[in-house]
């Protein structure tokens, strides 16, 4: 067999399981929020938050999981879409003495876009972080998550 022949064959093949790769370690954006929704608390009405963020995730374009300390974290939904969310390098959040309230605060998605369009919160509600994390292991892994929380929302 040619170089070239068997480069005809190779170069498909490589390009598949590249592709297969990249495909199954992706989880869509609604199977996220549903994870997340079905790992979160009642509605709260507001967060402590002392200016500094651990960590978000974009949950589609109305939604993201904000942490405020590693074991701690909040399902933030907003009022419609938020356009820059899922491009966004950073987000900052609006807050009143030291709290972030529903109906009041905004998250505004850091990008090189200079027109910086801030997203209304509409609801908060506590994650069971150690739940969520469980869940989403099991996602990662391709196992079967069951929709029901743990009832130990907020730790």
């Amino acid at each position: 067999m040619t170089i070239r022949r068997a480069a005809s064959f190779l170069v498909p093949a490589l390009a598949m399981l590249a592709l297969a790769g990249c495909a199954t370690g992706a989880i869509p954006d609604a199977q996220k929020l549903e994870v997340h929704r079905s790992h979160a608390g009642e509605p709260v009405g507001s967060f402590n938050f002392f200016g500094r963020i651990n960590g978000w995730t974009p949950l589609g374009d109305s939604a993201l999981a904000v942490w405020t300390r590693p074991g701690e974290a909040f399902l933030l939904e907003l009022t419609g879409r938020c356009p820059d969310l899922d491009f966004a390098q950073a987000i900052s959040l609006t807050s009143t003495q030291n709290r972030v309230h529903a109906r009041f605060d905004k998250v505004i998605p850091l990008s090189s876009n200079p027109h910086r369009m801030p997203c209304h919160i509409a609801q908060i509600r506590p994650l069971d972080t150690r739940a969520l994390r469980a869940a989403e292991r099991g996602l990662r892994a391709g196992e079967v998550v069951a929709d029901q929380p743990s009832g130990d929302a907020g730790t």
